[in-house]
């Protein structure tokens, strides 16, 4: 499953239980978080919270109307990774070095906790890791390979990675522009999100 994981592990701010929260929450489920030390718990609260935001935001929900006519219900889905790439080239957060830095901290940070880890998320973090997800968001090359994973997961989807790759491009200055409007409010709202 490949999610906007570079912006959940950057909004933790470079704080270990957060990286490790934000990074499983999604593989956590029913009440199975509560097992976590609180700071996990805290991430994996952060993580859904990052996730309520961004869904119900009226510049997101904006940017998945390009994807909706090919792509239907997994428009958010492709949205989520469209973010990661334009968080990966924002020369304001990162530059070439920083961001492979970051992804080699953050996976070193993941590793560390490895025997806490969700098994499926362990599968996934295998990937994660020996592809260089994080560093990769930032190439088209990267995003076609993730909107791929997606497609071949989905039950509901009878699209080719070809159909949201073809909507990245086409409307590619467009969606930057989305990103560049709401990504600094997503930034403030984790700021002020209770600790």
């Amino acid at each position: 499953m490949y999610m906007n994981y570079l912006a959940h592990a950057y909004l933790s701010f470079n704080d270990q239980s957060l990286i490790i929260g934000n990074m499983i929450a999604d593989y956590v489920k029913g009440k199975q978080w509560q097992e976590y030390d609180p700071g996990i718990q805290h991430g994996i609260q952060l993580h859904r919270a990052i996730d309520t935001f961004t869904d119900t935001h009226p510049v997101t929900l904006a940017a998945r109307e390009y994807f909706q006519p090919s792509c239907g219900r997994y428009s958010a889905v492709f949205i989520d990774i469209v973010y990661d790439h334009f968080l990966a080239t924002d020369t304001t957060i990162f530059t070439d070095a920083s961001l492979a830095a970051f992804s080699k901290q953050t996976y070193n940070t993941i590793t560390h906790h490895h025997d806490i880890l969700p098994p499926v998320f362990q599968q996934v973090f295998r990937y994660m890791r020996q592809h260089d997800w994080l560093y990769n968001y930032q190439f088209m090359d990267g995003i076609y390979k993730s909107f791929n994973g997606i497609v071949h997961r989905a039950k509901f989807l009878e699209a080719t990675a070809d159909a949201p790759y073809g909507v990245l491009e086409k409307y590619y200055e467009e969606l930057a522009a989305h990103y560049r409007t709401f990504f600094p409010e997503l930034v403030a709202f984790v700021k002020t999100y209770p600790h």
